[in-house]
Formats: structure tokens, C-alpha cells, sequence
């Protein structure tokens, strides 16, 4: 039996959730990727595109609370094998699509499907990782998105120029199917897992709640939830910074082509790299924390450092892109602004406050929230691109981080410590 035993497997359960975010976001990026070549073909205007981007953060918004609950409800194996079917199967319609309200239709059932992942994900790193290590869990599970995107420009372009753009949808819904093959066979509770050694289930176990020990706390009510500062500061952290990072990925090849001149086989050989600095910034946001904590540092001492570093970085290039000429400069400072966006890790907060039982409805509840600001900032937009220019755009930006770090340190008094329940 103890040769079937794997060290070191908390970190391989990470690495899989790193791939699902990265099939995620691979799936959300081909439109951004082909977004151009769709519209040329298609007669799109960029208000429609707006449109099919707001159609996605719609049902995206609404399905991120309610799954936040599903997913406390049903677990994390159950609910990664559902969503990741539905959001392949959805991906893969995509390519049916004949016009915007297609587009429309099949992006809204996609955002839908997809609301469940951030919720499963967060539980997953709380289920497996004791809290010392989850922020570099989160970092790992989180680096996937930005890989995804990455992988999408050179491999979205090269399927496209080579098969059409169709096929680029339907390649990344086959891989979600055969991710949640692999799921299935490798993941459980740690307590029941046949390839966790004794050693690093007590690791895993050590100062955990009940849930982790086989007893199941009850399910804890919104309203009670609501009452609670910190969820606020959760609530609040992704209501300013989830816009930016659906600018990031929705828009960024776009910018690239009608901003700085960029063509498809372009936006191939470069737009990848900003996004693999992006999950270069996810490593690092879990990386350094965890580095100053071994020097003595406090779980919140170090995790406020890097984010207030971040804050104080993003909005220098924010005004700094608004200003060079050239495009080569112009990507370097928007990969640079997304490393410290990735570093800041918004989403990781829910898991260094909360308790596995909650963690899903808290994370549910923030991202709700971030995705209904993240429509109406799709709406403005696409409306000031078409009207006026990128230059607004990316001054609004350089706003909201330091709001959302004021925002964190007001109601999160302290990172690293557990929120209680009554039970």
C-alpha cells in the first residue's frame, strides 16, 4: 500500500485545477483572439461585440452566486465534472453561431457553465492545502487562466488560419471533455484519497475545521454571511478589480489590432505574451507572501505588502501606455500591469479568511458582484472605444485598484485567520 502513495499530492491536485483554469480561459479568449476576423466576416460592429461579451458576463453574474452555493452543496468533484462538461459542450457551439444574437445565445450558456469554476476551484485549495500554503495554491490554480490565454493566441490563430475560425471553438471544448475524464479518475477528499500518505493528510489537516475531519458543518445563511465585514471586503475587492481583469482578457487583442496596428498572424506570434506574464504575476502573488512568511512575517503583513506594492504599480502604466508611440513598448506595459493585476490575487481572499463550508457561497457572492460591474463596464466599454478611444479606458483603470486595496484593508482587518461560524 505504501508504494501506491504520492508525496507530495496536494501539489498535484493543484496543478490539475491549474489546468481547468487553463482550459477555462482558453475557451473565453478564442472569441477575444478571433473577435476581428469574426466581425470582418460576420458584418459585426465593436457594439455588437460589446453586446456578446456583456451576454457572457450576464449569465456569468448571475450563475457565480448561485453556484457558489451549488458547489458548498453538491462538493468539488461533482461540480468540476458538471461545469466543465457544460462549458465544453457550450464552447463547442460556438462554432454553429451565424450571427450576434448566436454569438449571443451561445456565450450566455457558456458563462452560465462556467460560473462554477473560481467557487470549486477556492474550495478545492481550502480542502487541500492548510492555510499556510494557500495562497500559493491559489496562485498555481489561478496561473492557469493566464496560460490559457496565452496558449490561445498561437494556437487560436494557427487553428484558425490553417482549418477556419469554427474549429478553434471546438478544439477547446474535445480538451475541457478529456480534462474531465482525468478528473474523475484522480480527485477526492483528502481523508478519502487512496494515494494520500498519513503524513501529509495530518499537514493537510492541521488547525482545520471540522469539515476536513468527516463532520460537515451546516450550511451557513446568506443573511448571516452578509452581516459579516469580511465578506464585504471580498465583495468588495472583486466589485473594482473583476472589470479590469475582463478588459484584460476580453479586450487586449482587440487593442493590439485596432489600437497599435496588429494583424491575426500578429496577435499569434505576440499577444500571448502578456498573459504569460500574467501567470508569471499569479506564481509570484502566491510566491512572495509565502517567502516573507518564512522570514517571520505575518500572513497579513506579507499578502498586504505585495498587494499595496501592486496598487501602487498598475496605475504607473496604466498612464505610461496612454502615452508611447510604439506598439512594442505599449505591450510591454500592458504585460507589466497585468503582473501586478495577477500578484494583487483578488480571488484568493475568500480561502485566507473563511473556513471550506463557506468559502464557496463567499467566493459565489464576490464574483456576482464583479461580474454584474463587469457588464456594465462592457457596456461603457465597448461605447467609448467606438465613440472616443482606448485612452479613457485605461484611465478609469488606474482608479480602481487603489479604492479596492482601501476597500481590503477597512473591512479585512486581518488576513490568515479563520472567520468562526457558530454551528
Amino acid at each position: 500500500m505504501n508504494s501506491r502513495k504520492i508525496a507530495g499530492l496536494r501539489w498535484y491536485i493543484a496543478l490539475l485545477l491549474c489546468l481547468a483554469s487553463g482550459l477555462n480561459y482558453f475557451d473565453r479568449q478564442t472569441l477575444s483572439v478571433l473577435a476581428h476576423t469574426i466581425q470582418d466576416e460576420l458584418k459585426l460592429t465593436t457594439a455588437h461585440y460589446a453586446d456578446i461579451t456583456s451576454a457572457f458576463l450576464l449569465s456569468y453574474t448571475i450563475m457565480y452566486a448561485v453556484c457558489g452555493r451549488l458547489v458548498d452543496r453538491l462538493g468539488t468533484r461533482r461540480s468540476f465534472t458538471i461545469f466543465v462538461s457544460g462549458w465544453s459542450v457550450a464552447n463547442m457551439l460556438h462554432g454553429l453561431a451565424q450571427s450576434a444574437a448566436h454569438f449571443m445565445g451561445f456565450r450566455f450558456l457558456l458563462g452560465a457553465t462556467e460560473a462554477a469554476h473560481f467557487p470549486a476551484g477556492i474550495r478545492a485549495v481550502t480542502e487541500w492545502f492548510p492555510m499556510r500554503d494557500r495562497a500559493m495554491a491559489v496562485g498555481i490554480f489561478n496561473a492557469g487562466t493566464a496560460v490559457g490565454a496565452a496558449l490561445a493566441a498561437p494556437m487560436v490563430s494557427w487553428i484558425a488560419l490553417t482549418w477556419g475560425w469554427r474549429s478553434a471553438f471546438v478544439a477547446g471544448g474535445v480538451l475541457g471533455l478529456l480534462w474531465v475524464a482525468v478528473w474523475a479518475v484522480i480527485y477526492q477528499l483528502p481523508r478519502q484519497h487512496r494515494w494520500l500518505g498519513a503524513e501529509e493528510l495530518n499537514l493537510i489537516e492541521s488547525g482545520a475545521p471540522p469539515e476536513a475531519a468527516g463532520t460537515p458543518p451546516p450550511t451557513i445563511p446568506i443573511r448571516q454571511l452578509l452581516g459579516v465585514r469580511e465578506v464585504w471586503g471580498c465583495v468588495l475587492a472583486r466589485a473594482f478589480t473583476d472589470p479590469i481583469s475582463f478588459f484584460f482578457v476580453f479586450w487586449t487583442p482587440k487593442y493590439l489590432q485596432e489600437a497599435r496596428g496588429f494583424d491575426l498572424a500578429s496577435i499569434g506570434k505576440y499577444s500571448w505574451i502578456p498573459f504569460a506574464v500574467l501567470a508569471i504575476g499569479n506564481i509570484a502573488g502566491g510566491w512572495i507572501p509565502t517567502a516573507l512568511m518564512r522570514r517571520g512575517w505575518s500572513h497579513n503583513r506579507a499578502r498586504k505588502t505585495v498587494m499595496g506594492v501592486a496598487t501602487a504599480m498598475i496605475p504607473v502604466c496604466c498612464i505610461a501606455v496612454t502615452r508611447v508611440p510604439g506598439p512594442a513598448m505599449a505591450l510591454t506595459l500592458i504585460s507589466v500591469a497585468m503582473f501586478f493585476h495577477a500578484a494583487w490575487q483578488n480571488i484568493t481572499l475568500p480561502a485566507e479568511v473563511f473556513p471550506p463550508h463557506v468559502v464557496g457561497s463567499v467566493t459565489g457572492m464576490a464574483g456576482a458582484i464583479g461580474g454584474l460591474c463587469g457588464v456594465l463596464s462592457q457596456q461603457g466599454i465597448g461605447w467609448t472605444v467606438q465613440n472616443q478611444s482606448y485612452t479613457p479606458v485605461f484611465l478609469g483603470m488606474m482608479v480602481l485598484y487603489p479604492v479596492a486595496f482601501a476597500s481590503v484593508c477597512l473591512f479585512i482587518r486581518q488576513l490568515g485567520h479563520e472567520r468562526k461560524f457558530a454551528t
